[in-house]
């Protein structure tokens, strides 16, 4: 394994180890004022049941098991093994059961071609290799699956803030993407849908550090988002809903924006 590949699963397995799997929060993680990105992207999904679903990059297991409390069978796959095995026990939690396959996101070859319906890779392409990572995801999609996407955009320059900042909870090798990076995805899947997500509504990121003072490089202010959605929802109600407006009148604002989703049928 590369140097860099072991770094992130050293890195994942020790943040594995620090969350007590009863804590994670699987039905914040997909609320409309916390993580837009994956209300919307579930709202492209349809519905789950029956369906075979790949978490590549699980994590916590928050995509997993509300894949699975939504009727998926569900392969929770991650570089680390400390999260496949948080991912197991939260899913036990929650009276589920996925499947987990420790592998790299750009080296599925434990897995055969055309084998899901549905991949879905949260906060994860930044991770690793792009272009590898959407190549093998093409390669187990079934013809007519979806593969579904959200990640940091490289142009925020409050995120280029914050990201310099916060070298205590993320890793050396993480690049966010590119515009060269989804005209890849798109070469590869032909046309792809793509929705932008906190431009103003990054502000919040300004209120964790100046009114909060939390140290970005010891509290991970995405997932403070989802812990705090309700004292702070007037504020995510209102930019979100300023972003909407903003980004219909300036699209090419677009690219200041800190997440793009994506959603790419295989043809």
């Amino acid at each position: 394994m590369s140097e860099n590949l072991n770094r992130e699963r050293e890195f994942h397995d020790q943040w594995a180890l620090s969350v007590d799997p009863a804590t994670v929060d699987v039905e914040g993680a997909w609320t409309p004022l916390a993580t837009p990105e994956t209300y919307w992207i579930f709202s492209k999904l349809g519905d789950l049941k029956g369906k075979k679903l790949l978490d590549l990059g699980c994590g916590l297991g928050e995509g997993s098991v509300f894949f699975a409390l939504n009727g998926a069978e569900v392969t929770a796959s991650d570089i680390s093994p400390g999260m496949c095995n948080t991912t197991q026990e939260v899913a036990r939690l929650n009276g589920v059961e996925v499947g987990t396959l420790v592998a790299s996101a750009t080296d599925l070859s434990a897995i055969p071609d055309d084998s899901y319906d549905v991949v879905y890779g949260a906060n994860m392409l930044h991770h690793v290799d792009v272009k590898a990572c959407v190549a093998e995801v093409y390669r187990v999609l079934k013809l007519g699956g979806v593969a579904v996407f959200w990640d940091p955009v490289q142009y925020n320059p409050v995120i280029n803030v914050y990201r310099r900042m916060a070298s205590g909870v993320r890793t050396e090798d993480e690049h966010p993407l590119r515009l060269s990076d989804i005209r890849g995805i798109k070469q590869l899947f032909g046309d792809i849908e793509t929705k932008f997500f906190w431009l103003t509504a990054t502000i919040i990121f300004m209120r964790f550090y100046l009114i909060d003072k939390i140290n970005p490089s010891e509290g991970r202010y995405w997932k403070l988002i989802i812990d705090r959605r309700d004292k702070h929802s007037r504020l995510l109600r209102t930019t979100h809903m300023l972003d909407k407006i903003i980004l219909k009148i300036f699209p090419p604002l677009k690219w200041w924006c800190w997440n793009v989703a994506i959603v790419a049928k295989k043809r």
